[in-house]
This record gives C-alpha cells, structure tokens and sequence, in this order.
C-alpha cells in the first residue's frame, strides 16, 4: 500500500520533517487527518521496531501533559502490583511482535539477516521494548491501541474517562 502525495506532505508537516519508512496511513481522523502511521520494521537500512507511529497533535499533546505529570509512574505501579495486568501486557507485546512481523517484506527480510540483525524484532515489542513489563513511552502504547486495543491503551482509556 503506498501513501498518496497529499498525505504524505500532512505526515510531513505532523512530523516536522520528511517521514522515512512510511508505509501506509493506520488510522485517520473522520476528515482524513493521518492519526497514527505504520512504519517499516526496517528504515535507511537499520532495524526499526516501533511499528505504529502517533502522529495526532491534540492526542500527543495530552498525553505529553500526562507523561509530564507522572502518569506513567503511577500506570506503573498499578502494573507491578497486578500479575493480571502483567500478563495482559506480556500478551499485548507477543501479538505485536506477530503483527510487525507480518508486514515485514521478503526483501526487508532478507537485508535484516544480511546485515545480522535477522532477529532483533523478535524480541521487541510496542514501541520497541524489551522488558514486556515496563510501559516507557504512553504515545507508542497509545499509537499501537489504535490500531489494535491493548492493555496500557486501555487504562490510559479509563483515565481520561474519570471525572476530574
């Protein structure tokens, strides 16, 4: 699937810069607006694990303010005192593993064993984390659960939905 020029300069301009590894538009808003971008597992010939991109100004300004206020801390340690939640998390990565793995193409493919990194997305989950445990960045976890619903996308979901 390939970007049209139009959208292509809107991801542009959402980005402040020309995107690399753009391919294809995840979700957009009701006018069209790019929200979240899917980028390729490789990109200027170096392994790149975050496959959803959150691209939307209002979203990534609000959650800039979240992370900005502690909220990340505080999902964490709702996490770290919840196996369930854990789980779910550990569950949320593997399926995002298997999802970027399947957009990869034969070619990337095949320059990511060329170059020797033939394995390193498999270990990599949202956002390209390691520790399927730890949230670090609420904009990849949030990019990814809207395009495919996951723990941390949830919970950020139930926070906005308290009453302030």
């Amino acid at each position: 699937m390939s970007v049209s020029p139009e959208l292509r300069e809107k991801v542009a301009v959402l980005l402040g810069r020309e995107p690399r590894g753009l391919e294809a538009i995840a979700v957009s808003r009701p006018d069209g607006s790019p929200m979240v971008i899917r980028v390729a597992s490789l990109v200027d010939d170096t392994p790149f694990p975050t496959l959803f991109w959150l691209l939307d100004a209002e979203l990534c300004y609000r959650i800039d303010q979240l992370e900005a206020g502690g909220l990340i801390k505080r999902l964490q340690q709702r996490i770290d005192a919840d196996p369930q939640l854990q789980q779910t998390m550990r569950e949320d990565h593997l399926a995002h593993i298997e999802l970027r793995d399947s957009y990869i193409s034969d070619e990337q493919r095949q320059q990511l064993q060329a170059q020797g990194f033939g394995d390193v997305l498999t270990g990599k989950g949202i956002g390209g984390i390691a520790d399927f445990t730890r949230i670090r960045c609420l904009h990849t976890w949030y990019g990814a659960h809207l395009v495919v619903p996951n723990t941390v996308g949830r919970l950020l979901d139930e926070f906005w939905q308290q009453p302030a």
